[in-house]
C-alpha cells in the first residue's frame, strides 16, 4: 500500500512540474554557478562569520575563476527589551541583516538585489560572561541562517540566469554607490 502511495505522490510531483534545484536543466547547471560566485571581504566580526558561511556553501571556484560577486552590506545591532524597574535590561534581541547584490563581473550588470534577516532573543543573567557568549553564539547562529537564505535565493537566480539564457539585471544601484 506505501508503495502504491509513494508511486502515486511522484507522479503528482512529476506532473506539476517540480525539479530539484541543484538539477543542470543543460549548461552550467546551479551547482557550478555558486561555485563561479565571488564574496569579497565583510567588514566586522559579523562580515567575518557570515563570508566563511556564504564561501563555505558557494564551495571553491573553478579552473575558470569568479564569473559572479556577491556584495553585501550587514548591519548588525543588539537593542534591549525587557527593561527592569532598576533600569538593568532583562532580556536583549539581537538583529542581523544583509543587503547583497549578485553582480555578473564581466558585464557588472546587477542580476539580484535583495536582502536577507533575521533575530535571535538573549537572556541577560547576573554573569557577564555568560551574557557575552550567549550574544557571541546568537551573531554566530544569526550568520548561518543569513547566510543560508542568501545562497537560496542566489541559487534561484542562478537557476533562472540557466534555465532562461539570461535574466533581466536589476535597476538598483550598486551598493558601493549608496
Amino acid at each position: 500500500m506505501r508503495a502504491i502511495a509513494l508511486s502515486v505522490a511522484c507522479l503528482a510531483l512529476s506532473a506539476c512540474g517540480f525539479q530539484p534545484l541543484y538539477s543542470g536543466s543543460g549548461g552550467q547547471g546551479v551547482a557550478q554557478g555558486l561555485a563561479a560566485v565571488d564574496v569579497p571581504a565583510i567588514p566586522g566580526r559579523g562580515g567575518w562569520l557570515v563570508r566563511n558561511a556564504l564561501t563555505e556553501r558557494f564551495g571553491a571556484a573553478g579552473e575558470a575563476g569568479a564569473r559572479y560577486r556577491l556584495d553585501v552590506r550587514l548591519d548588525d545591532a543588539l537593542e534591549a527589551l525587557g527593561v527592569l524597574n532598576d533600569d538593568t535590561i532583562s532580556r536583549e534581541r539581537r538583529i542581523l541583516r544583509a543587503r547583497y547584490q549578485l553582480i555578473d563581473m564581466a558585464t557588472g550588470e546587477i542580476l539580484l538585489d535583495a536582502t536577507a534577516g533575521s533575530d535571535a532573543g538573549i537572556d541577560v543573567v547576573s554573569s557577564e560572561y555568560a551574557t557575552i557568549a550567549a550574544e557571541q553564539t546568537a551573531l554566530e547562529n544569526l550568520a548561518k541562517e543569513v547566510a543560508d537564505q542568501m545562497v537560496t535565493r542566489v541559487a534561484l537566480t542562478l537557476r533562472e540566469l540557466d534555465e532562461q539564457g539570461g535574466i533581466e539585471p536589476s535597476d538598483a544601484p550598486p551598493i558601493a554607490d549608496q
